[in-house]
């Protein structure tokens, strides 16, 4: 499909609970967390949109603009939401979002190739990728048409990504990947800890 018709979106305004700090701004091997997957998204778009609640570092480029949550407390699906009413405020001719987190290290950018690659916009208007037997709910594209029934089960209380997603029938992309897990999420120190590992081992 055509890039210029896509946004990026890198979803970073989680209050980290689990990890005690903002695990965007944590640095693995000397790199901020944010910048591994920015590092792999920001080329094959455009532009990339930053959702984050606070002020923070992340790679320079003329390419990545950063925007607060329209509302606190909408979970993922306002951070959604609100690239979405960014791009309408903007005046902006993207058709769809592509949504990542920003916790994810070992994403690559042939995973992001091979998703878009896979999809039919004529079969529907929301993509997952599913990776062997798990659903990644937060690498996903997204159309704009759903813009005004995102805002209105969100207005209803609907905060659960997979249950919202279920509901308009989104679509799934499979795909096979070898280790590391492109899918890694850091949620913990301990996650943290793995991944250091993890990229240990990589370098051997």
């Amino acid at each position: 499909m055509d890039h210029n018709n896509i946004l990026g979106v890198v979803l970073a305004g989680g209050k980290s609970q689990r990890f005690g700090k903002d695990k965007s701004q944590v640095k693995l091997n000397g790199k901020l967390l944010i910048d591994y997957i920015l590092k792999e998204v920001v080329g094959e778009f455009n532009e990339t949109l930053i959702i984050a609640n606070k002020p923070i570092k992340f790679m320079q480029s003329n390419k990545i603009s950063i925007t607060k949550d329209f509302k606190d407390g909408l979970g993922p699906l306002g951070g959604v939401l609100t690239a979405m009413k960014w791009v309408k405020k903007k005046n902006k001719k993207y058709k769809w979002i592509s949504t990542f987190p920003a916790d994810t290290p070992f994403f690559k950018k042939k995973e992001l190739k091979f998703f878009l690659r896979n999809i039919n916009i004529d079969k529907g208007k929301l993509f997952f990728i599913k990776n062997q037997n798990t659903r990644h709910n937060i690498f996903g594209l997204w159309s704009l048409d759903l813009m005004e029934k995102l805002e209105s089960d969100l207005l209803k209380g609907e905060r659960k990504v997979e249950v919202w997603a279920d509901s308009i029938g989104v679509k799934i992309v499979n795909i096979n990947c070898e280790k590391p897990d492109p899918f890694f999420n850091i949620n913990t120190k301990e996650d943290l800890d793995k991944a250091i590992k993890i990229l240990k081992n990589d370098q051997l």
